[in-house]
């Protein structure tokens, strides 16, 4: 058994991506009252009542049409079983894997109820009243703060999210922060391989794309992310990819819920790459000077989305004591 930092066990490529046993039950029919909550491309989620245990529950499911697809089938294995692996406060419990009536591969989860952080961050710029009482800068930094704690975790049992962005994060009713989408993420023993800059799902490199497709992007095989909140060395197919690209989507993050906009945002893919790589943004107080930013957070924000890696905070717990540091020196001063 290999371990991780501190003693935690590694998520190993082994124990995520085998495919399910061809003789096992689990029993799909105590399942009912199906509600659609999300159709998307590959899979679906959908409520529906757990009729052993008397609850509702979430259920994600891989549409019949993918149910074969050997590499389709691998992701959301591995998102299901990384999830179930990282139990934490900011990760989501899976219940069970099995397939359906169909033979499609399922797991179902706590369903939580809510939204997720980008639409709250759409309602503040469209000064949706609730929203902007409801999610001051301070209560975004402690959002991510949580966020930056499942990271972490994740982490330390060895594995890099590698698509970390607001769209992936879950604001429930009662203060939860869930970080969803484990369906990318590299666990060890996971090959980088090298890619060619190609198309994305939706078209080539060069091909205008608005602020949803740069948002929404994502590329499950040799590059996997989403084009606005990826590292240079991500964009580059540099093998080794560790935890410090993820501390770069961080980064990227924390400058959006600063200054309500993307430090990075070009009309393709391709010119959006190039900023990435080559542009180093405004400072997020001249972007965003009604949002009265503290001045305490830029150079936070700055080095964490530097181009090298070597110049990022080496790890999340870093960059959670830079924040709580300054959150704590601002305090003092207001005293």
């Amino acid at each position: 058994m290999r371990l991780a930092k501190d003693g935690y066990h590694t998520i190993m490529l082994s124990t995520t991506d085998h495919d399910v046993p061809n003789t096992f039950s689990n029993g799909f029919d105590k399942y009912s009252d199906f509600k659609m909550l999300f159709n998307g491309r590959k899979a679906t989620l959908a409520s529906c009542r757990d009729n052993v245990m008397g609850r509702t529950v979430a259920i994600k499911t891989l549409k019949e049409q993918f149910k074969n697809n050997v590499d389709d089938r691998r992701r959301f294995l591995r998102e299901a079983r990384v999830t179930a692996q990282l139990a934490h406060t900011n990760t989501i419990p899976v219940y069970e894997i099995g397939c359906d009536d169909k033979g499609c591969l399922f797991f179902t989860m706590k369903l939580l109820l809510g939204e997720d952080l980008y639409d709250v961050i759409k309602r503040v710029i469209g000064r949706d009243p609730v929203a902007v009482e409801n999610y001051p800068i301070t209560e975004f930094l402690e959002v991510f703060l949580q966020v930056c704690q499942a990271v972490g975790f994740a982490h330390a049992h060895g594995v890099v999210h590698r698509d970390l962005k607001p769209e992936n994060v879950w604001l429930g009713h009662f203060g939860e922060v869930v970080l969803l989408d484990w369906g990318v993420s590299k666990v060890w023993g996971l090959a980088d391989p090298p890619w060619e800059p190609g198309d994305f799902d939706t078209g080539r490199i060069d091909e205008p794309v608005d602020r949803v497709q740069l948002r929404t992007l994502t590329r499950s095989g040799q590059l996997p992310g989403t084009p606005l909140y990826m590292s240079p060395e991500q964009i580059l197919g540099h093998k080794g990819i560790d935890e410090r690209s993820d501390i770069f989507s961080l980064g990227v993050m924390l400058y959006e819920l600063m200054t309500l906009k993307e430090p990075f945002h070009g009309a393709t893919v391709r010119q959006t790459f190039d900023q990435i790589i080559h542009d180093d943004p405004i400072s997020p107080i001249e972007r965003a000077p009604d949002r009265h930013i503290p001045e305490w957070i830029v150079p936070i924000i700055m080095k964490a989305i530097s181009k090298e890696p070597s110049d990022r905070y080496q790890s999340v717990p870093d960059l959670i004591d830079a924040i709580r540091d300054g959150m704590d020196i601002s305090i003092e001063e207001t005293d």
